[in-house]
């Protein structure tokens, strides 16, 4: 992806493009017609399952205000109380506005690196039953395809077992 294609993309995606080149990932985001603000949205947009979306969940630890960011395939619920003892704190609801303020990110849109504010955060064991997978890239109609492993690679974060 070359600058003038850069600029002519949302802010969040131009965001997580250039993290993504400067990382050396093989695929830039894409840009789809349709907003996909759900897994089920993003998943019949590509034309694969459910559980290949690599959802991003956001919540907001009690105790010191700080977000706390979930990545988990699509087709799998966060057991919150998994994540509490993971992050050692109880968690809260994070509203939109909490969301946007703490990542950068629209709800819907929140991709798993690039974060305006770094937080917390876990990526669920379920995501490496697959070679590859697609998170949101910064923008309700942008995706980005990677494998698990450089989800991992790219975000530093810890692999634990945080659905029901």
């Amino acid at each position: 992806m070359c600058g003038a294609e850069l600029t002519s993309l949302p802010e969040g995606v131009q965001r997580v493009a250039r993290l993504l080149q400067q990382r050396g990932h093989p695929h830039p985001p894409r840009m789809l017609d349709d907003a996909c603000r759900t897994a089920q949205q993003a998943a019949d947009a590509l034309g694969i399952s459910v559980a290949q979306i690599a959802k991003s969940i956001v919540f907001r630890r009690k105790s010191d205000e700080a977000a706390v960011l979930v990545v988990t395939s699509g087709d799998k619920r966060v057991d919150e109380k998994k994540v509490e003892a993971l992050v050692g704190g109880k968690l809260g609801r994070a509203d939109a506005d909490f969301v946007k303020r703490m990542t950068g990110f629209s709800i819907g849109g929140v991709s798993p690196f690039a974060h305006a504010t770094a937080p917390v955060m876990l990526i669920d064991r379920e995501l490496f039953r697959f070679d590859e997978v697609w998170a949101a890239a910064g923008h309700p109609h942008a995706v980005v395809q990677l494998r698990p492993q450089e989800l991992e690679a790219l975000t530093g974060a810890p692999i634990a077992e945080v659905v029901v």
